[in-house]
């Protein structure tokens, strides 16, 4: 007989535990608590940034922090095609020191091949036009277009000279309005007292530079000294472009959303080219592009207005350039009738 095999008992199944219901989330005053700090921590900051802000935004006027190109070596002008260049360092103020470069005109590019600073400082010297190029709030000597203006210059025949001011490039420092401009001085005296009695001693100021050179030409009037001439490119002007006192773009960054109410305005101006204009003597000639986005044309038109009546319109000239070209605000170098335009202004010296 079989032996049936016993059926195994449901019942002795591990049964499933039931589901648990999830309990409801109570409130609780945590997230109150979340809400109370970060409102004052929101309050704080603001307060804090109302204080701070002016500063930083200084730090905007003189962007010298913002070392662009990387890694480069201002030592060594021929890396960037600049193969008729000694770069230098002067000293304006104990414990300041200037990094600069002298290029020669092209013609001397031969005689200038492995020549020491000696040898630049003399070609000086030789009655070209010298200029000094005063460049603007950003980067350094560096800067392409910066030196693609010391290249047209060294072509119709020039000297140039391009310091970083104090804090910018290689140079030490922290940038102020009067130091800039005492370095500015100090170059303008140095090359003085070294190039030919008849060689003419051109400032060309671009953005920042300019507030810089207009400085500069009001300080040696007072000295009794006129400048053979000034040219002044992609100019601002403080007294017109509601700058609060705080920096020369204070309108631009004053026109992003909700930073024109964080600003204090001041009584003072800084970098006064509108009051600097009337009481130049020298021959000036204005540049820029109408398609400017950082200064706007009327503001230079009305500039040029101001300079001219004060002195006349052979002696102040405005050259403008199409805005379809796309020059903006640091672009004028491309423009092939450049070079016409300052050889032209140099002759009328």
């Amino acid at each position: 007989m079989k032996k049936r095999n016993a059926r195994k008992d449901d019942s002795s199944l591990a049964q499933k535990p039931p589901k648990l219901q999830p309990k409801k989330k109570e409130k609780t005053s945590t997230s109150w608590l979340k809400v109370v700090v970060l409102s004052l921590t929101a309050v704080v900051v603001l307060g804090f940034s109302v204080k701070i802000l002016p500063v930083l935004i200084q730090q905007f006027v003189f962007m010298y922090r913002l070392r662009l190109p990387f890694f480069v070596d201002l030592s060594r002008p021929a890396d960037f095609s600049l193969n008729h260049t000694v770069n230098m360092y002067l000293t304006p103020q104990d414990g300041i020191s200037l990094g600069v470069w002298h290029t020669v005109p092209e013609s001397q590019w031969k005689a200038a091949q492995g020549k020491d600073l000696n040898w630049y400082q003399k070609s000086l010297g030789d009655g070209s036009p010298v200029f000094i190029y005063l460049h603007g709030n950003t980067n350094n000597r560096a800067a392409p277009h910066r030196i693609a203006v010391s290249q047209i210059l060294s072509s119709l025949g020039y000297h140039v000279l391009v310091p970083d001011y104090r804090g910018f490039g290689d140079s030490t420092g922290q940038p102020t309005e009067a130091g800039l401009s005492t370095d500015a001085l100090y170059l303008y005296d140095w090359v003085k007292a070294r190039s030919s009695s008849s060689s003419l001693v051109v400032l060309w100021g671009h953005s920042l530079g300019t507030g810089v050179s207009t400085n500069i030409a009001v300080k040696l009037q007072e000295k009794g000294v006129v400048l053979d001439g000034v040219i002044l490119e992609g100019t601002f002007n403080s007294a017109r472009q509601k700058m609060g006192g705080v920096s020369p773009f204070y309108w631009f960054y004053a026109s992003l959303p909700g930073l024109r109410y964080l600003f204090t305005p001041e009584k003072k101006a800084v970098f006064p080219s509108e009051e600097n204009v009337k009481k130049m003597k020298c021959p000036i000639l204005f540049l820029h592009s109408e398609d400017d986005h950082l200064a706007p044309i009327e503001i230079v038109q009305q500039l040029y207005e101001i300079a001219a009546s004060s002195q006349s319109k052979d002696r102040v000239k405005l050259v403008t350039f199409d805005g379809s070209k796309g020059y903006l605000h640091n672009g004028l170098y491309r423009d092939p009738e450049l070079p016409a335009v300052l050889k032209n202004f140099v002759e009328s010296l």
